[in-house]
């Protein structure tokens, strides 16, 4: 009995040693698929844009908030062109960064959205996260469109809200 149980104990303690957290939208084989090749001399217009977005919200109070599921869309509104998102820097509250979703240029096909999603259980962004893009467009053409949705449901309560990217200097 006492070897059962010492068993137990031990695979107890080993399987919950587990750091280890998946976050849905980080895994670079994502974004291997999406890699463009631009020429940064070509007559591109670029750009960047701020992202508001919430790991969790208070509620109540200060010391009490509610996780969020975040899902970060990047749009593009045009119909025929192309348009290349350089990079998706991920910070936090304290504006430190947390995260760059790839490390090289991806395209969004014309009128494709594509989209980051930020897991419920990554709360490193905090009540303040947000997003910095830097994106690369033809002369002529439509900006991409970035927005945020944060969604939380438990039981029978629900919350959500959305965001809109704006245009840095």
């Amino acid at each position: 009995m006492k070897k059962g149980f010492l068993l137990f104990l031990l695979i107890g303690l080993f399987t919950s040693c587990k750091d280890e957290k998946t976050i849905s939208s980080y895994d670079p084989v994502n974004w291997e698929t999406r890699e463009a090749k631009i020429n940064l001399l070509d007559s591109l217009q670029q750009g960047k844009t701020y992202l508001s977005v919430y790991s969790e919200i208070y509620s109540q109070s200060e010391h009490k908030t509610h996780k969020l599921t975040s899902t970060v869309s990047m749009r593009n509104m045009n119909s025929r062109d192309t348009i290349f998102i350089k990079k998706a820097e991920y910070f936090n509250t304290e504006g430190e960064a947390i995260r760059s979703y790839f490390n090289h240029p991806i395209y969004i096909a014309p009128l494709e959205t594509v989209e980051i999603v930020v897991d419920e259980t990554d709360t490193e962004g905090g009540t303040g996260a947000n997003f910095i893009f830097e994106w690369a467009i033809k002369n002529n053409t439509s900006k991409p469109l970035f927005e945020g949705v944060m969604i939380s449901t438990s039981g029978q309560q629900g919350l959500s809200f959305t965001t809109s990217g704006v245009d840095l200097n």
